[in-house]
């Protein structure tokens, strides 16, 4: 039976590359395995003024190489959705978990966007040696090695994958929150700040799935009770 490695609880990349240093590595620590288990983590949904944050977790599998990866955002729709199956067949593994509304309200877009970045990768089926996470920020993730990658989406495939995963997810969310909330264009919008977004925002106030503490929606709310 193969011993698991070792792990470490590291809160940023500094943590990550002194204690490379110090065993005289180059690479982060989980570098040193050739067969290491790298996540990549990646969100999408932190701008708009409505509906969730969406984060996926994605452990790609060497032997099963998914070509075209990229940032989601330079991707065409039809594009995204294709690799998203891709990603899905070939990973070894991948988790989509998101925070709702309420919870970005409650704790601002930032922690919100963490907290679904860390329940996605508690719910891979696979402990990663190490969680490579696209921006300057990493969850909370007790007992695993994370690093922030400045770009990442672009220069890392697993964190492409995430991204595509997490973008065709919430996309496909948005046009269901459409069908209940149809005056808003969520599914041309995706829920962003679009000019038609902001005119019905103004003409019929929030919905349900709006993000309270986003200042064009509390305006409108605020004027609506004036």
């Amino acid at each position: 039976m193969s011993v698991p490695p070792k792990l470490f609880s590291i809160s940023s990349k500094r943590t990550v590359n002194s204690l490379s240093m110090k065993l005289g590595l180059s690479e982060p620590l989980a570098f040193t395995a050739p067969d290491a288990l790298v996540a990549g983590v990646d969100e999408a949904g932190r701008g708009p003024l409505a509906g969730p944050v969406v984060a996926a977790a994605v452990v790609l599998d060497p032997a099963r190489p998914i070509e075209g990866l990229a940032d989601s955002k330079i991707l065409p729709a039809h594009e995204r959705r294709r690799l998203a199956r891709e990603i899905r067949l070939n990973a070894r593994a991948f988790a989509i978990a998101l925070a709702h509304p309420g919870e970005i309200d409650g704790i601002n877009i930032l922690q919100a966007t963490l907290l679904a970045m860390e329940r996605a990768v508690l719910r891979l089926k696979l402990v990663p040696d190490l969680v490579r996470v696209d921006g300057t920020q990493i969850p909370k993730l007790t007992s695993l090695i994370a690093e922030p990658v400045i770009d990442g989406d672009a220069a890392v495939p697993a964190i492409s994958a995430a991204s595509i995963l997490a973008k065709v997810c919430r996309d496909r969310l948005m046009c269901r929150w459409h069908r209940r909330y149809p005056l808003y264009g969520f599914d041309r919008n995706k829920g962003y700040a679009t000019g038609e977004h902001l005119r019905a925002l103004e003409t019929h106030g929030p919905c349900a799935i709006h993000r309270a503490s986003f200042e064009p929606v509390r305006r409108a709310r605020e004027e609506r009770q004036a």
